[in-house]
């Protein structure tokens, strides 16, 4: 990782160069806009949940609780890939999610991203990457090949 010329962007990846303020306050963002997702996935979890108990008759009770998990593979990789670039907590504070060649990240990325992520809540520490790699990308990151920055306009 080196400045460019000192106009204050840097290298992160061979084909990407990325500028200063898109890494401004990621992290803090970042936290805040996975508490906004959390609620967001858990209650829409809830009404699929309810809506399929209530047609099933009770009978699929034993087979909703993996419900969250899919919830959240579509959820992300459907947001993540959209237009906007953005879960809807991530637009809420200002983020976007891009390939580290800087193109929108496609579907299977941005759910394998999120699957990651929740995989990555099993082991807590693998969250302190973060503060070792330059761009700020944690370990979800750096294997889906994404990186999280702010909107720059």
């Amino acid at each position: 990782m080196f400045d460019a010329g000192g106009d204050g962007r840097f290298y992160s990846h061979p084909h990407t160069l990325v500028p200063r303020e898109a890494l401004d306050g990621v992290r803090t963002r970042r936290i805040a806009a996975l508490c906004l997702d959390l609620v967001l996935v858990t209650f829409l979890t809830g009404i699929l949940w309810l809506a399929l108990f209530v047609l099933s008759f009770g009978l699929s009770v034993f087979l909703l609780p993996p419900l969250f998990p899919l919830v959240a593979f579509f959820y992300n990789g459907s947001t993540v890939s959209g237009w906007r670039m953005a879960t809807l907590g991530q637009r809420a504070m200002d983020l976007e999610v891009r390939l580290m060649s800087g193109e929108p990240a496609p579907f299977l990325n941005a759910a394998v991203h999120g699957v990651l992520f929740y995989v990555t809540w099993l082991f807590p520490p693998l969250l302190l990457v973060t503060f070792v790699t330059p761009d700020k990308r944690c370990l979800h990151d750096i294997l889906a090949d994404v990186i999280v920055l702010r909107r720059v306009v």
